[in-house]
């Protein structure tokens, strides 16, 4: 049985692994645990916090640079700390799991797995970077791209990340052009088939709304809700 706390271990690692191999930064301060990755920094999952380990976090993003900062909790933890230091209430991340080897494998000849890629050009190309986590030895991740029949234009990616027997679904969307065409569903069975080749036996997510109805559809069950704390540097 896949629980909320493997859900949330295998996001840390998850963010963890991205800060290890692209060069990033994880630290500790007291019980409180921070990711310095691509997408900036975040504070994972603290049971307790104190508002003054929380305004120091704070302080060494407004330092690098950075114009916002995340925080990831469960629903049962006192965010009052997050509040008292300039922290807003965010989105609810949807916890949701799928046994993999119920998962259907069914190739879709418009996604492919990938470890190198061209299709990040201009102000996103600096996404490239990050597909060195998919020439990780030993492979523990893996990247799929979505391309459309007719141009062969990118129209989607996603990842999957093996922690143990858990494959965690990350970073996946369609862009707005292309939904509604069975990439999602295709990116989606493509990740999940490398972890569960790598031996993985469940799959985890965290499902927003306008993605539930797609999980919902291939077989995952919703078993927990967390939620999200966003600290906008320019609003203090």
């Amino acid at each position: 049985m896949v629980s909320i706390a493997d859900c949330q271990r295998v996001q840390t690692n998850w963010y963890r692994k991205r800060a290890e191999v692209l060069g990033g930064e994880v630290w500790t301060d007291g019980p409180l645990t921070w990711t310095d990755g691509p997408d900036g920094q975040n504070l994972m999952f603290p049971e307790e916090m104190a508002t003054p380990a929380v305004r120091r976090g704070v302080e060494r993003a407004r330092d690098r640079g950075l114009g916002i900062v995340g925080a990831w909790l469960s629903l049962d933890t006192d965010a009052a700390p997050l509040a008292e230091a300039g922290f807003e209430r965010g989105w609810s991340p949807w916890w949701m799991t799928a046994d993999l080897t119920a998962v259907a494998d069914r190739p879709d000849p418009r996604i492919e797995l990938q470890q190198d890629t061209s299709d990040y050009q201009g102000e996103h190309r600096a996404y490239r970077d990050q597909l060195a986590l998919s020439r990780y030895q030993p492979p523990c991740a893996w990247y799929a791209a979505a391309y459309t029949h007719r141009a062969g234009r990118f129209a989607g990616r996603a990842w999957s990340f093996l922690d143990a027997d858990l494959a965690g679904v990350f970073d996946m969307e369609v862009w707005e052009p292309f939904r509604r065409r069975g990439l999602g569903t295709g990116l989606l069975n493509a990740v999940c088939a490398a972890a569960r080749a790598a031996g993985g036996q469940h799959a985890i997510l965290n499902a927003t709304w306008e993605g539930k109805q797609l999980y919902d559809a291939c077989g995952y069950t919703q078993i927990g809700e967390g939620i999200t704390w966003w600290h906008h540097m320019g609003a203090d």
